[in-house]
């Protein structure tokens, strides 16, 4: 549990502090006097309940002075903390606070979506220093699931699939998601979640970025529904910039900072396809009800099975399912030689979602598709692991 402290007066504030909390940063607030900064960092703490603090936020309504002595005590004595001072971001604040070990300035009236922002990357930063203050074999690094949403042709569904799921695990594990465009030349997570990144994966796979975890989150664009987003290039010209080694690095760092990395490959078996497989823990494959994209997906089977690139979580998905099509769910299990997970029929829903750039998994939307969308992402729920897989890969029924 993230644990942070406000030492403030200011109730506004406060309030403003516990709804970033609420919801996407697990973990309770504690709120301190002003009047606690002249009496030094053991009275700080005899004050404190539960366990150590991730995060202290200094301010509003605190004497500078008083807050940035604070802080450079804290830094000294208790440097996995991270430390934000709320106050007017002067030049001199600003380097004053830099020398003092506070990680942001920031000022008062700053929005609540902007200090949740702020407040999940300062619990990022602490936890990235302690595991850098524990001994290499004591730290035990748990990597996260990177799930490859795949599909040997275009045009079944598979980014509206991706952003739903990113959303649905976002709800499972808020702001410990990503979704990563690696369809580089013509991808469309940016225009599926409604974002107008800052930056994109080029300049996330190049200089600084691609050698500190840290310095890469700030590349990364925060979406409402609590999950980031590492958008494609901007110029499709910008794809001939990046190898299959810059996606193994990259996905690598995000394995090791997030819960879960959703990856939404171009269509085919590209280069950088196959370097996300070889990383993968899960493959999400996205099939259409059509007879090219149920041939299609058996070569790609067959191709990844010699090549031993199939991940060992696999995971069907049927998309734009239709009993009126001439094809049933069990052609294409018989076809494919793998059992179907999910089933998304047709849905007005989805397409109207997809235009919006509003996932149906992100609003209230009730249908078909939108429950074919939860049971995929439950397979990835830990509260459904223990789940025996012929309970998992039960017969679906297309409606």
């Amino acid at each position: 549990m993230s644990r942070f402290v406000a030492i403030t007066a200011v109730r506004d504030f406060e309030s403003r502090v516990r709804q970033a909390i609420t919801g996407a940063l697990h973990g309770e607030l504690q709120t301190l006097s002003p009047d606690v900064l002249q009496r030094g960092t053991e009275d700080v703490f005899n004050q404190l309940t539960g366990a150590p603090p991730e995060v202290i936020v200094l301010g509003p309504g605190v004497n500078p002075d008083d807050a940035l002595k604070l802080a450079t005590v804290l830094d000294l004595q208790y440097p996995e903390i991270s430390l934000l001072l709320v106050a007017d971001p002067s030049p001199e604040i600003v380097l004053r606070a830099m020398h003092s070990g506070i990680r942001d300035v920031v000022a008062p009236e700053i929005e609540v979506n902007e200090l949740r922002v702020l407040l999940e990357r300062a619990c990022l930063a602490a936890a990235s220093r302690r595991r850098g203050m524990q001994p290499a074999a004591e730290s035990g690094q748990q990597r996260g699931r990177v799930i490859a949403v795949m599909s040997p042709k275009g045009g079944v569904g598979k980014t509206t699939v991706a952003t739903n799921l990113a959303v649905g695990l976002g709800a499972v594990a808020p702001m410990r998601v990503v979704i990563v465009d690696l369809d580089l030349q013509f991808g469309d997570v940016a225009s599926g979640l409604l974002l107008e990144p800052e930056h994109t994966i080029t300049e996330a796979v190049h200089g600084p970025a691609s050698q500190d975890s840290m310095v890469l989150k700030a590349f990364l664009t925060v979406h409402p529904a609590g999950i980031y987003a590492l958008c494609a290039p901007q110029k499709p010209s910008d794809s001939d910039y990046i190898t299959a080694d810059h996606v193994t690095r990259l996905i690598n760092q995000l394995a090791t900072e997030f819960q879960y990395v959703v990856v939404d490959t171009a269509p085919g078996l590209g280069e950088h396809c196959l370097a996300t497989l070889e990383i993968a823990t899960d493959g999400v494959w996205v099939c259409g009800m059509d007879v090219p994209s149920v041939r299609g997906l058996r070569k790609s089977f067959r191709v990844l099975k010699e090549l031993q690139l199939l991940p060992q979580g696999r995971h069907m998905v049927l998309n734009f399912a239709d009993r009126k099509s001439g094809i049933t769910v069990q052609d294409v299990e018989a076809t494919v030689g793998v059992p179907v997970d999910a089933v998304i029929p047709r849905s007005r829903n989805l397409p109207f979602s997809t235009n919006r750039g509003i996932p149906v998994l992100q609003g209230n939307t009730r249908d078909s598709a939108t429950k074919g969308l939860k049971k995929l992402v439950a397979r990835f729920d830990p509260r459904t692991e223990s789940l025996p897989q012929n309970k998992l890969h039960r017969r679906v029924v297309v409606s």
